[in-house]
């Protein structure tokens, strides 16, 4: 079921990919300043949407109008909380790398590279999934039905 005021199920994994490649750049090189970068992606992905990072606008503009229309549309808020989870780990990776401690940095790099990859090659987005448990999770329990009585 597509939500209202959806998007285009493919812009994510463009974003996905697109930040797979910038953190495997930073874990190779260990480069901070492009960790840097790329959390303040994340940190408008998570604050102002997923629509209004630059990736998603180089989506629109680039890629999307070369591509059929999508069959159906999806609920924004997943991918959104996903990028807040991925801010968390650019914010531990930079303040690794800033604070001395590499290992540290990298391994929260490695992990979020993790997750982008499985988005950008297979669709598996674990933020969303993360987002969807925690929804499941949250929602009250729909009280048992009594089970009728049996004659002994």
């Amino acid at each position: 079921m597509s939500a209202p005021g959806g998007i285009d199920p493919r812009g994510p994994r463009f974003v996905a990919a697109l930040t797979a490649v910038v953190l495997a750049v930073v874990l190779v090189t260990g480069w901070a300043w492009l960790l840097a970068l790329q959390t303040l992606v994340f940190a408008v992905g998570a604050l102002a949407g997923i629509t209004r990072t630059p990736y998603s606008w180089l989506f629109r503009r680039v890629v999307r109008p070369r591509l059929a229309p999508p069959e159906e549309l999806e609920d924004p808020r997943p991918p959104r909380f996903a990028q807040g989870v991925g801010l968390v780990f650019a914010v531990v990776g930079l303040a690794g790398l800033l604070l001395g401690a590499p290992v540290v940095g990298l391994v929260a790099v490695g992990c979020a590279l993790a997750a982008a990859f499985l988005n950008a090659a297979f669709g598996l987005c674990l933020g969303c999934e993360l987002y969807t448990l925690l929804n499941r999770l949250r929602r009250p329990k729909a009280p048992l039905n009594k089970l009728p009585k049996t004659v002994d």
